[in-house]
């Protein structure tokens, strides 16, 4: 069976996400990080671009439509140390899957205000979708079975790797 991430360099896609960031995000954009891999992207993004915004961090959990099962997935509260109402918001995340993650995080979000725009940049579409969720910018698109799982992990140096279960 071919293994989908021998081609899966997850540094080069940071490398291509970061250029095509790079004209994308007006200066008055925020960038928000969705925990856990998006707000490591979203902090890397945030100094290799040179941004002066307030950087912020966006959790899943408190509106996810699996509370049941998955309870408290992830220890990092939302943190957006700006004014969410009228802001124009850059989420970041490093999987795309179902749109579920996306969905919960943008309930969470209009709980501080109503953003003028949001969007959406992943590492990684991985196809699957289940509602009517699109990046705007996405480093690569690839096809995976349901049962596959793609994790982001960083080392201790905080670059970037791939690890699939499944």
């Amino acid at each position: 069976m071919n293994n989908p991430l021998a081609s899966l360099d997850a540094e080069a896609l940071y490398q291509q996400l970061l250029g095509d960031l790079h004209g994308a995000i007006a200066p008055e954009a925020h960038l928000v990080g969705i925990t856990t891999g998006g707000a490591w992207l979203a902090e890397r993004l945030q100094r290799d671009l040179l941004r002066e915004k307030p950087l912020g961090v966006v959790s899943s959990s408190l509106h996810r439509d699996d509370f049941s099962k998955r309870g408290m997935a992830d220890s990092v509260a939302t943190k957006l140390p700006f004014e969410v109402e009228g802001s124009v918001i850059w989420l970041i995340d490093d999987v795309l899957f179902t749109g579920r993650t996306i969905r919960a995080v943008v309930n969470e979000l209009f709980d501080y205000g109503r953003p003028q725009a949001v969007h959406l940049a992943v590492l990684v579409d991985r196809g699957g979708r289940e509602l009517p969720v699109q990046a705007d910018v996405a480093g690569a698109c690839l096809n995976l079975s349901p049962s596959q799982t793609l994790r982001l992990t960083r080392d201790a140096q905080g670059q970037f790797a791939f690890s699939l279960e499944g």
